[in-house]
């Protein structure tokens, strides 16, 4: 794995990882019955699988 690519993981998950905590915050849903944004922890998991797929993508 070249030194370009690990940067490009590394940016996607915590780029990824930031939004999704984002969205939760200012979005996400406030009853807690939403499955993705209930809790920041799964809203910072999608987020970096979205970032994840940004890296591998190119």
């Amino acid at each position: 794995m070249n030194l370009l690519l690990a940067k490009r993981i590394i940016l996607g998950l915590a780029v990824g990882g930031a939004l999704g905590f984002a969205y939760q915050k200012l979005v996400g849903c406030t009853t807690g019955t939403c499955p993705l944004t209930a809790t920041p922890l799964r809203t910072i998991l999608y987020g970096g699988v979205m970032g994840l797929i940004w890296a591998f993508s190119k």
